[in-house]
């Protein structure tokens, strides 16, 4: 008797033996003298078996088993024509008769219940999807000869502005969850050169959108010597290369999905690109307003990008699209100011097609310690804070740069999914914390 997964018998060469399947009921169909059961396996994967229904009298949804049977082919079996005539049931444990997920449910009832909700077959295809985008991940910088590196979650200081920070108690010290590994990232490009790593990073950002969680998966690279144009061929091909992968590692759950993979296969270097003035005149031609102090106005040079206004600016393309050369004011305290141009930043930020905004950002560091020492007193920094990164510019400074990438951005793009968070296990946001 083989012991094998439902993907695996799916194949003539299995008809006629007898096997077994551990996994999980996931549908129950009784009739007189049969019952079809869907048996879900540890992988997601589904195969009908035929049993004597005096066989099945006290089983229900979610209940865990194991059925022996022989493999036979049947065009009217579910996904692939295979199925297992069976006769002997192993039971591991029954589930109690009001397993609270159904066909329709709500969203909040899905994710109050997401410990549950990860079981259904949608949320399985979505997390292989997600494990094979840092499967490949790790695959495109270790093929490209970058260095993984692992970087503190408990810092002292802030990266993106210490509005945003989530604070907590370090045993007699006052600390923070980590906004981005940049900084120690940066530490590590003077010994081990182009470094990337994929930790959590936590913003206490007060948003309530599709787009936003509180916790995240960033991606983050860094490398000495790099110029911003450099740095936009490295996210092209990256993005280029998860998605091209993915797509023929996945194409079964993309199926699944439903999602059209049309636009997606087009995908290929180079991006599309515009300046952040460029775009601000873009927008103002759209008639874009934003809110300033309860009152509307046209938006103009200086305003960060909104939602709406990345939206816009993406809405009917098929590429991804850099905004290059953002206001300095609008950006971090370590990002490079272009040498001819007074004011503007050597940033950029790359936006997904088709309205679902920013997915990386990045840019230029600034390496010169009095030019990074002033903007950090501009930004209201506690410099003691910083002492051990600006010793990075003491010792040794040379030009480099970086940019993150958001996991769970970059696959609701790929997914074509309305909320972010459909796109991991147990997300969290604003208002949710549990499971």
């Amino acid at each position: 008797m083989l012991k094998i997964r439902s993907a695996e018998l799916k194949h003539d060469d299995y008809i006629g033996k007898y096997v077994s399947i551990k996994g999980w009921i996931h549908r129950i169909r009784k009739q007189k003298e049969n019952t079809f059961l869907l048996i879900r396996d540890d992988r997601g994967d589904i195969i009908q078996c035929i049993i004597d229904s005096s066989k099945t009298n006290n089983l229900t949804i979610e209940s865990s088993i194991e059925i022996f049977g022989i493999v036979q082919k049947d065009p009217r079996a579910p996904e692939g024509g295979y199925e297992l005539k069976a006769n002997e049931i192993n039971i591991f444990s029954i589930s109690k008769n009001d397993y609270p997920i159904g066909e329709y449910q709500s969203l909040d009832l899905l994710l109050d219940k997401r410990h549950l909700a990860i079981r259904t077959r949608r949320m399985t295809m979505v997390s292989k999807i997600r494990s094979s985008v840092l499967h490949f991940s790790r695959k495109w910088f270790t093929d490209n000869d970058w260095i993984e590196v692992t970087a503190p979650i408990i810092v002292k200081g802030s990266v993106e502005g210490g509005s945003t920070l989530f604070p907590i108690k370090y045993f007699d010290e006052n600390a923070y969850l980590s906004q981005s590994a940049q900084l120690y990232l940066e530490a590590m490009i003077f010994s081990l050169g182009p470094v990337w790593s994929i930790t959590p990073s936590f913003r206490a950002e007060k948003s309530r959108t599709v787009r936003h969680l509180t916790e995240f998966l960033h991606l983050e690279a860094e490398a000495p010597w790099v110029s911003l144009d450099d740095l936009i061929t490295i996210q092209e091909e990256l993005v280029s290369y998860l998605i091209q992968n993915i797509l023929k590692k996945n194409k079964k759950e993309f199926d699944f999905l439903k999602r059209n993979v049309s636009e997606l296969e087009k995908i290929s270097p180079p991006f599309d690109k515009i300046t952040y003035e460029k775009a601000i005149d873009k927008l103002r031609n759209e008639g874009l307003t934003i809110i300033d102090r309860e009152s509307s106005r046209l938006i103009e040079y200086g305003d960060d990008l909104s939602i709406e206004s990345e939206r816009l600016l993406t809405l009917n393309s098929s590429k991804p699209l850099f905004v290059i050369g953002y206001p300095l004011k609008i950006k971090p305290f370590y990002v490079k100011e272009e040498p001819s141009k007074e004011g503007v930043g050597l940033a950029a930020d790359l936006l997904a097609p088709n309205g679902f905004g920013e997915i990386t950002s990045g840019g230029i560091r600034e390496d010169d310690l009095q030019k990074l020492e002033k903007r950090m007193v501009l930004e209201g920094l506690q410099k003691s804070n910083y002492e051990w990164y600006l010793d990075l510019r003491r010792y040794g400074s040379v030009p480099h740069g970086g940019f993150g990438l958001g996991i769970e951005r970059l696959m609701r793009w790929i997914l074509n999914l309305i909320d972010i968070k459909d796109t991991l296990p147990f997300p969290r946001t604003l208002r949710r914390i549990y499971p």
